[in-house]
C-alpha cells in the first residue's frame, strides 16, 4: 500500500473513475473524487490531500481558480490535466501553482508513474526529522523542517515543485547549475526534459523571494551556463 491521500477533480466520469481504478491497483488506497469545482473546494478546505489532480475545464469553474484556493494552506503537488497540449497552455498551468501538466488522451499507467514520484518527494518535505536547517538569507528563510518559506517576515505560499526547486538551491549556494541538471536533480527525469519548466519555476521563485524580480539580487542568471542562488548573509539555524 503506497502513502498519500489523493483528490481527482474531472466532470467526465469514465476519466474520473479510470484514474482512481488505476492509481488503487498501484497501491493508492486513499483516493477521493468530485466533478465540480464547488465541489473540490469544500474538500480542500476540509481535508488534507497530498496530491491533488484538476481538471482544467470544469463546468463550474476553471481548475487554475481552484488551484488558488489551495496554495493559501498546502503546498502539496498539483496535476493539471487537459485536452489542450500547447506549450503555452502547459507555461499556464506551471504558473497557476501545477507541478505537473498531462494531455489528454494519456497513459493513466504513467500518470501514476509520475504520481508516485511526487507523493514520495512531497512526503519526504512532510517528516519531522531532527535537526533540519532553517536556510536564513536575510530577506528570506526556508524551514526545512515545516516546509515554510518566509519572506520579509511573512508566509509566501508555493507549490511544492517550486519549494523543492527553491530547496535545490538553498542546498548548493553559489553553484552554477544549467538547465539540464536543475531538472535531473530537481524533477528527477532525465526523458522529459523541458527548459520552459525550468525557466517558469525560476521567475515563480524570483516574485516571491526578489524585491524586484526582474533585477535579482538572490536568485541570478549566469549568462550561457545557468543558474546559481548568492549566499549573502546566509546562516544556518
Amino acid at each position: 500500500m503506497e502513502s498519500g491521500k489523493i483528490l481527482i477533480v474531472d466532470d467526465e466520469v469514465e476519466i474520473l473513475n479510470m484514474i482512481k481504478l488505476v492509481l488503487q491497483k498501484e497501491g493508492f488506497l486513499l483516493v477521493e473524487t468530485c466533478t465540480t469545482g464547488k465541489e473540490a473546494i469544500k474538500l480542500i478546505e476540509t481535508n488534507r490531500y497530498d496530491l491533488i489532480i484538476l481538471d482544467v475545464m470544469l463546468p463550474d469553474m476553471y481548475g487554475y481558480d481552484i488551484s488558488s484556493t489551495i496554495r493559501k494552506n498546502s503546498n502539496a503537488p498539483i496535476f493539471f490535466i487537459s485536452a489542450r497540449n500547447s506549450d503555452l497552455d502547459k507555461l499556464t498551468g506551471f504558473t497557476h501553482g501545477g507541478d505537473d501538466y498531462i494531455t489528454k488522451p494519456f497513459n493513466p499507467l504513467e500518470v501514476a508513474a509520475r504520481v508516485r514520484v511526487q507523493i514520495k518527494r512531497y512526503l519526504s518535505t512532510q517528516g519531522e526529522k531532527e535537526e533540519r536547517e532553517i536556510f536564513d538569507f536575510g530577506q528570506f528563510t526556508l524551514n526545512t523542517k515545516s516546509a515554510e518559506l518566509r519572506v520579509d517576515d511573512h508566509i509566501v505560499p508555493c507549490s511544492a515543485q517550486v519549494y523543492n526547486l527553491l530547496l535545490f538551491f538553498c542546498n548548493n549556494p553559489d553553484r552554477i547549475f544549467s538547465k539540464e541538471q536543475l531538472y535531473q536533480q530537481v524533477w528527477k527525469d532525465d526523458l522529459l526534459m523541458d527548459d520552459n519548466t525550468v525557466m517558469v519555476h525560476i521567475r515563480k521563485i524570483r516574485e516571491k523571494i526578489e524585491k524586484n524580480p526582474s533585477k535579482p539580487s538572490f536568485l541570478l542568471t549566469i549568462r550561457g551556463l545557468g543558474y546559481k542562488l548568492v549566499s549573502g548573509k546566509r546562516r544556518l539555524l
